[in-house]
């Protein structure tokens, strides 16, 4: 039996036993295979593939990739959110490799990306789209798209970003795994779980894991256990739009943005979700001896830090850094003296001294 018959045979016999306290470690076992195999799977893929993945260079202060299904209007959104000239037609696939464009809003830069389109099945390789969903894991937001005749494409999107290893949404499992030589498996939680220790002792010797600390700090379930384990995925928050609503108005959720590309229907609304989504800071950068810089503020990320400042400046700041000073709310006192792992709030006024 090959990898894939055997994948197929584990999925068939999860969906096939109930789930309860006395087949939960059962069901946590097949699991934990199944992502394995998967993962093995996957790597045979890439060995055998000749194909050439996408890349391009990252700028701005963050990117956003638009993903969704061929012709649901993604270019068009592009060339009206950017300076970028995606090519538009009325036909599939018309995007076939990534093509960037910059958005300046609020005195922050973002990199949006036109994904070329996926298709039902794309994380099992078909359209390329074990190139595109590796491309994808990239992005610090994406952006499902879809129109309003394709509204029952936004669930398919999802799942195989899903069974690419792509979390939409979610922060990684609060789960700290410590391995060790000897001892066996102690498991430490705490906050009540809603799995038994059975369950994610079973779940940690399909993976080869016969000794180690546990640390749990979130009630975990099967899944998010397995993803701590694998330690292979990443999280990303998203934003859905249904585009084309110039032609039809459908009822949508609150969470989803209605939105039209051609018309420029609620694109301010989505641009301003989108700087929303980044918790963008500004940081006004004073030269030692000089007035601060107000009219162009560096834009950083919410939780930055000196040597986060230090690095976007100039990668070799860090090694030159002998102290800095900070006037705004992050420091006790105007001018207070820091180092580089001092955290940084909105409207900080910085001098790096080097």
């Amino acid at each position: 039996m090959d990898l894939t018959q055997e994948i197929r045979r584990l999925e068939d016999e999860i969906r096939r036993t109930p789930y309860n306290k006395a087949t939960e470690h059962h069901i946590g076992r097949l699991k934990a295979k199944l992502a394995k195999l998967k993962e093995e799977l996957e790597r045979q893929r890439q060995k055998k593939s000749r194909g050439i993945g996408f890349s391009i260079k990252k700028e701005g202060d963050a990117s956003v990739f638009l993903i969704g299904f061929p012709s649901v209007g993604k270019s068009t959104l592009l060339n009206a959110l950017t300076n970028a000239r995606s090519e538009v037609a009325d036909y599939d696939f018309t995007t076939a490799r990534p093509v960037p464009g910059m958005l300046e809003y609020k005195g922050a830069r973002i990199q949006i990306v036109d994904v070329p389109g996926l298709v039902e099945g794309a994380s099992r390789g078909r359209g390329r789209g074990r190139e595109v969903l590796s491309f994808v894991r990239n992005a610090d937001l994406i952006v499902i798209v879809t129109d309003v005749f394709n509204i029952d494409k936004i669930d398919l999107i999802k799942k195989e970003l899903y069974e690419a290893g792509i979390r939409l949404d979610q922060k990684p499992p609060d789960v700290i795994i410590k391995k060790r030589d000897r001892g066996g498996i102690k498991i430490n939680s705490t906050v009540p779980l809603s799995i038994g220790e059975k369950t994610i002792v079973e779940i940690l010797k399909e993976n080869r894991i016969h000794n180690a600390e546990v640390i749990i700090r979130e009630d975990i379930t099967i899944d998010r256990l397995i993803d701590a384990v694998m330690g292979n995925r990443v999280y990303i928050p998203s934003i859905t739009v249904v585009n084309k609503i110039d032609l039809y108005r459908p009822e949508l959720p609150d969470d989803v943005i209605p939105i039209s590309a051609k018309e420029g229907i609620n694109l301010d609304l989505l641009v301003e979700r989108i700087y929303q989504k980044f918790d963008f800071i500004r940081i006004y950068l004073k030269p030692p001896g000089k007035k601060p810089d107000f009219n162009e503020p560096l834009v950083m990320r919410k939780g930055c830090t000196v040597a986060d400042v230090c690095m976007k400046l100039h990668r070799e700041m860090i090694k030159d850094f002998r102290y800095a000073r900070v006037w705004g709310r992050s420091v006790r006192y105007q001018g207070q003296r820091v180092g580089l792992d001092h955290v940084l709030e909105d409207g900080d006024v910085l001098t790096i001294y080097a």
